[in-house]
């Protein structure tokens, strides 16, 4: 049932995403700021009470709403299942971007192309080039297709009905919402104190991350560039900073660039004129936007791996 609700919960969001969705994320971000204003004392102690506040009802309400649905008919616990994840999923969020920005490249219009991306990616892109645009778009794509799809999908599976869904996608909504600053002697208080409150926030997104990043970035070592792909992930993950100290990001980038034989990473200009200074990874050719379909390839053949395991593990379950 799971390998079906998961299928038709793509077939839709292909289809067509949800227009109040984005809606719906805005209410619970809206809802973690009231919870960070009222108990945000700069101690991780208030930030765990916040974080049982904010996810707690969510997993709640979608498991005991699952478990009413299953009572009444497997049906309507799987139609409750699809509708969840329809909810959830952003691949066409994924997909939609990269494929403005690929269209953009062929009519030779790299302003289009940065646009698309400061909209995505967020901050300026005016100082990028074409290589900096296929650069962030490929980065980008890796991290948002792990965020929005496989760890979701890992999550699902894993806990009953759509509560491990609700769990993940609740956890990196606040995650990135309390995630303050985690370095240098110039924060000010008020981003100091955020940093204490959000730790557990962040503490939760890295336990929940520990397993499906790195099936993830295994899923791309097996359907790329196996070796290079392994190596990299060995040696380049954790220069990655970011959020739980680079795990989750680097490892997705460097198996990503390592299975895709393109180097991500490295320096990209910025407004200040200063450029931001970032480690270098995988191995190969610099990235360069015909590279763009060969990354959004490789992610969908990593997402076929995996549905395939789930329906490997469906039949498994079924035979008596």
């Amino acid at each position: 049932m799971n390998f079906l609700a998961i299928l038709a919960a793509l077939g839709l969001e292909q289809w067509r995403t949800l227009p109040w969705r984005a809606g719906l994320e805005r209410a619970f971000v809206a809802y973690a700021r009231g919870l960070e204003r009222r108990l945000n004392g700069g101690t991780p102690g208030q930030g765990l009470v916040a974080l049982l506040l904010a996810i707690l009802p969510p997993v709640v309400i979608a498991a005991g709403l699952y478990w009413l649905a299953a009572r009444v008919s497997p049906v309507l616990a799987f139609a409750f299942n699809v509708f969840v994840l329809y909810l959830l999923m952003g691949f066409r969020r994924f997909s939609h971007a990269v494929s403005s920005i690929v269209l953009a490249f062929k009519t030779g219009d790299l302003t289009a192309a940065r646009r698309t991306l400061a909209q995505w990616r967020g901050g300026s892109t005016l100082e990028m080039s074409s290589q900096d645009v296929a650069k962030c778009t490929i980065e980008c794509g890796f991290i948002d297709a792990y965020r929005q799809v496989f760890a979701v999908l890992f999550w699902f599976t894993v806990l009953p009905g759509p509560a491990g869904a609700v769990l993940y996608r609740a956890a990196a909504l606040l995650a990135h919402e309390w995630r303050g600053e985690t370095a240098g002697e110039d924060i000010t208080p008020i981003a100091r104190s955020l940093t204490a409150f959000g730790s557990p926030a962040q503490r939760l997104l890295w336990l929940l991350d520990f397993v499906p990043v790195r099936l993830t970035a295994l899923s791309f070592a097996v359907v790329g560039d196996f070796e290079d792909a392994v190596y990299c992930w060995r040696t380049q993950a954790r220069l990655w900073p970011g959020d739980a100290g680079g795990i989750t990001a680097g490892t997705l980038l460097a198996s990503g660039s390592g299975a895709l034989g393109v180097v991500l990473g490295g320096e990209l200009p910025t407004v200040s004129g200063e450029p931001e200074q970032r480690p270098e990874m995988g191995l190969g050719d610099p990235a360069e936007p015909d590279m763009i379909p060969s990354a959004v390839g490789l992610v969908w053949r990593a997402l076929v791996l995996w549905l395939l395991l789930i329906l490997l593990l469906t039949l498994a379950n079924l035979a008596p």
